[in-house]
């Protein structure tokens, strides 16, 4: 049998750096999927890709975007009437940078 592409630990590892909280099940889980994941990625790693140009986008038309269409939008008063504190016409929010 071959190595694994994954391990547990390494699942777990990377679970701790982004805070995750997995039990057993969820590691075994996720270290079978992501071994999946990796295998398919080395499989595409693999292929022959000499004779392709390199691309900047794979399509070739513009995005397609609809017409703006003005619409009557919410009442000012109404909105800022469910926060809790207003200023300015505006929301007021807690400071977050210090000066």
């Amino acid at each position: 049998m071959p190595d694994a592409i994954i391990t547990p630990e390494q699942v777990r590892h990377v679970a701790r750096l982004a805070r995750l909280s997995l039990d057993d099940d969820e590691v075994a889980r996720m270290t079978k999927e992501l071994g999946a994941i990796l295998e398919y990625m080395a499989r595409l790693d693999e292929a022959d890709t000499s004779d392709v140009e390199p691309t900047a986008q794979v399509g070739t038309e513009a995005l397609a975007l609809r017409h703006d269409e003005p619409r009557v939008g919410l009442d000012r008063e109404v909105v800022l009437g469910q926060g809790p504190s207003t200023s300015h016409d505006g929301f007021a929010v807690p400071a977050f940078v210090d000066e």
